[in-house]
């Protein structure tokens, strides 16, 4: 096994012991992330019933229009939370359960949920 396969099966071992002990409810939804080498994706997920209630990422259009090409890749996390927050809390949606998908939380993770209660999510 080389070594990136070895960093995913870590990975994938953390996110898997913390998706046994957390789960989202229409109330208090799980709020799971995927971060890639260019992008960021949010959303926020009702595991009741198996429904997206928000999402944002990098790719949106809307987010899109914001990008500079001087922005980094935290920058941009910041941005996709503030989107993410502001989608929630106009669907009357004020609390979530952060679910870190088994990244470590530093850099752009912890940036993200930094700019999510910023905006007015209660994590």
């Amino acid at each position: 096994m080389n070594r990136y396969e070895l960093k995913k099966a870590r990975r994938l071992k953390r996110k898997y012991s913390i998706r046994r002990k957390i789960s989202g409810t229409s109330e208090k939804p799980r709020l799971s992330i995927f971060r890639s080498l260019t992008n960021f994706f949010a959303q926020l997920i009702d595991d009741t019933t198996g429904v997206t209630l928000a999402q944002a990422s990098t790719i949106d259009k809307e987010i899109k229009n914001m990008i500079t090409p001087e922005m980094t890749k935290t920058d941009l996390s910041k941005l996709v939370g503030k989107a993410l927050a502001q989608r929630a809390v106009a669907k009357n949606i004020n609390q979530a359960v952060f679910d870190r998908n088994g990244y470590i939380y530093h850099g752009r993770v912890k940036a993200f949920a930094d700019s999510v209660r910023e905006n007015g999510l209660k994590l």
